[in-house]
């Protein structure tokens, strides 16, 4: 008998262990796109959204840079709906020989399936995996493709990546090009259909930079109440439709780019570096610089208008083209001494804004992500093409190149002394048993995942913030006023500022070329000052820091910002906080009733009722009907941090069940960086401009 059970049972898990034929689901058209969306597009979030809009740009996009198109646009309509068209040479619309469709249905529901993937349709495009019109298709409730060519117009609608009918000629037209219309499904985007219309401005801006003569229009048309019929019309602009809108045009390329980058910078030579060129296996190589008067390094690179954040083998040419360049320039001219070492590479990106575009035909990027260029090619022809023109500049432009020399053994210097600076720091905390600073109540754990920071405005609130904390997991450094600006600053400076060097020894990461983020002992690192203007000048300096010299640590999501509330209302013993004017405005309305005594905070409040700290401003609540007794309302305002005890602070701020905290996200590192300059550097004009144009929107706390 246990016998007969021990088979029985072996059968059973044999039977459960069984992996066959039945068991393979195959999915059909565009169901695996709708199944697992992030595969394609990353994210169901909004940049997920957002690269459904750049799918579409692209193939317009390559329509241009392959000499068919000059004239894009891209409109946001109501409804969540996105009009892309472009003056190109039109999706084809006779019938596939392997497919018995139209080209056109053919390109939109079927995946990999495109004129990118060999022949002459595109010798230079941004898309690798042609799937990006039918991915778009699939995740949209409604799309409409309109085509004008050969004389004739043409169109076809799908949902959810199917056609609802095949496609069908529908009048006659002077026009070519192609027109796309969809919406998103609301289902797949969970976090809601809502574009940024800033997002959509910038990338499109960027585009019309990397295409010379390419004029992308973009039209913000969704709070439009005018009634139009789209198809009255190739461009929606014809319409004369109001709505906001922009018209992006430069005959430039990157030397106008550079132009932009640097119109709040301080250049120390008159003339940007430009060259393109086309080379044996490279259909293009751009590249424009410029060295201006700061210590930050700007170096923007794209492989076939894709802009690749981390770099790759164009990145890697020009910087050890432009190293090399360098030292033989300097050494040649005298301008570098014989006692002095070579240039780093480090040095000669010191104030350095330069732009790397390169175009292939066939294109290899390191992960999905596209964010680096992984193809061999990019890294010889840009040192080639680079590197003989940029020789050429310097000898041709002896002042220009002078001031860059010049420029880059200030770097050096400031490099080397920066490196005894922190040298001396860290060796003194090591060996005097000085490690972490006296300001810092560090936590009792080490283990950084669950260990949290403080950075706190002044000592008063810092003694409330050890008082209230979770000594485990929470330690606190508290500041004394404002740190030093490093928006300007070199790092041997900057490490002779106490605050700084204490924060730098607190996080344990080290800085500069010994940066190391494993070493980071905190994975929260919130900053909590004050709701007043010092408070948000405090956070601003600390961002500038951590931007500038600590930028892992925003990349990679540390970095928070604390939200301490304005009021704590008070009525009988039920306490409510408020976390903002809006809050405050949907308890009580713009504006106390009527029938409420203000009495002033200096008045004094009676002993059953009294407000748990000074400063405060409380209200009365008089009945209407006096023959009840009516409960008094305390509404006490906070206007810093240290006007808390330990207890409100935990509850209000601290308590991760409770708190609310602001993760600091970088989401376009170009636009970040033009602000840190604008608001932090020397530019005064430009920053005087910024704040007027922006006074309105400030919610100023007088």
């Amino acid at each position: 008998m246990a016998k007969d059970k021990e088979e029985k049972e072996v059968k059973g898990k044999e039977k459960e262990a069984h992996y066959g034929a039945e068991q393979i689901t195959v999915l059909e058209g565009l169901e695996p796109v709708r199944r697992r969306p992030g595969m394609y597009i990353g994210t169901t979030g909004p940049d997920g959204l957002h690269h459904l809009i750049t799918e579409i740009f692209d193939n317009s996009r390559d329509e241009a840079m392959g000499g068919f198109a000059n004239d894009i646009e891209v409109v946001l309509l109501p409804g969540n709906r996105v009009r892309i068209a472009d003056n190109g040479r039109g999706i084809p619309v006779d019938v596939h020989k392997q497919t018995k469709v139209s080209a056109l249905e053919t390109i939109m529901t079927v995946l990999h399936a495109g004129g990118k993937f060999g022949g002459e349709g595109y010798k230079v495009s941004g898309g690798l995996h042609g799937v990006g019109a039918s991915v778009v298709n699939a995740l949209s409730v409604y799309m409409k493709v309109t085509v004008h060519k050969d004389g004739g117009v043409y169109m076809q609608e799908y949902s959810c990546g199917k056609r609802k009918a095949a496609v069908k000629k529908i009048g006659n037209t002077k026009y070519h090009g192609t027109i796309t219309v969809f919406e998103p499904d609301s289902t797949i985007f969970k976090e809601g259909v809502v574009f940024d219309w800033n997002k959509v401005f910038s990338h499109m801006r960027q585009q019309a930079y990397l295409v010379k003569s390419l004029r992308i229009s973009v039209i913000d048309a969704r709070e439009s109440t005018q009634k139009y019929d789209e198809a009255d019309a190739f461009y929606f602009r014809e319409l004369a439709v109001e709505a906001p809108s922009q018209t992006f045009y430069f005959e430039g390329g990157l030397y106008s780019l550079i132009k932009f980058y640097n119109q709040f910078q301080k250049p120390i030579h008159k003339n940007i570096f430009y060259v393109e060129k086309k080379v044996e296996g490279v259909e293009s190589v751009e590249v424009a610089l410029q060295y201006v008067d700061d210590i930050s390094a700007r170096v923007v690179a794209f492989a076939n208008n894709i802009y690749t954040s981390e770099g790759g083998t164009h990145t890697t040419g020009f910087k050890a083209s432009l190293t090399r360049i360098l030292n033989s320039y300097g050494r040649k001219n005298g301008i570098i001494k014989d006692n002095e070492d070579n240039f780093t590479g480090d040095d000669v990106l010191e104030g350095l804004t330069a732009v790397v575009s390169v175009k292939l035909r066939e294109i290899q990027f390191e992960g999905q992500t596209k964010a680096k260029l992984g193809s061999q090619e990019a890294r010889g022809a840009v040192e080639d093409v680079f590197g003989s023109a940029f020789e050429a500049f310097l000898e041709e432009n002896p002042e220009d190149a002078r001031a860059i020399v010049s420029k880059v053994i200030l770097a050096l210097r400031a490099r080397k002394a920066a490196k005894a600076a922190k040298d001396s720091i860290l060796r003194k905390g090591a060996l005097e048993g000085m490690t972490l600073p006296g300001k810092l109540a560090d936590c009792q754990s080490d283990d950084a995942a669950e260990s949290e920071l403080f950075i706190v405005e002044g000592d008063s609130a810092g003694g409330t913030a050890k008082t209230g904390r979770d000594r485990r997991t929470q330690a606190i450094l508290a500041l004394r006023g404002k740190i030093l600006n490093i928006e300007r600053a070199r790092l041997d400076r900057m490490l002779g500022s106490e605050q700084i060097k204490n924060i730098v020894l607190a996080l344990g990461t080290a800085i500069g070329d010994t940066f190391n983020i494993e070493k980071l002992r905190y994975h929260k690192i919130v900053i909590a000052t004050d709701a007043d203007v010092d408070g948000a000048h405090i956070r601003t300096l600390l961002l500038t820091l951590f931007y500038r010299f600590f930028r892992p640590l925003l990349d990679g999501g540390f970095i928070y910002i604390a939200q301490p509330p304005l009021y704590k209302i008070k009525k009988g013993k039920e306490i409510t906080y408020v976390y903002s004017e809006e809050e405050k405005v949907k308890l009580f309305g713009s504006d106390m009733p009527m029938d409420v005594e203000v009495i002033e905070g200096s008045e004094p409040i009676p002993e059953e009722d009294e407000a748990e700290s000074e400063g405060t401003e409380a209200s009365e609540v008089k009945g209407k009907n006096s023959g009840k007794k009516v409960e008094k309302l305390h509404v006490q305002r906070y206007k810093g941090l240290g006007e808390m005890n330990a207890e409100e602070l935990w509850e209000t701020t601290m308590d991760p069940a409770r708190r609310i905290l602001k993760q600091v996200e970088i989401k376009d590192a170009q636009e970040a960086d033009k602000v840190f300059d604008m608001l932090m550097g020397t530019d005064v004009p430009a920053r005087k401009s910024f704040i007027q144009s922006n006074a309105k929107l400030a919610n100023l706390d007088i």
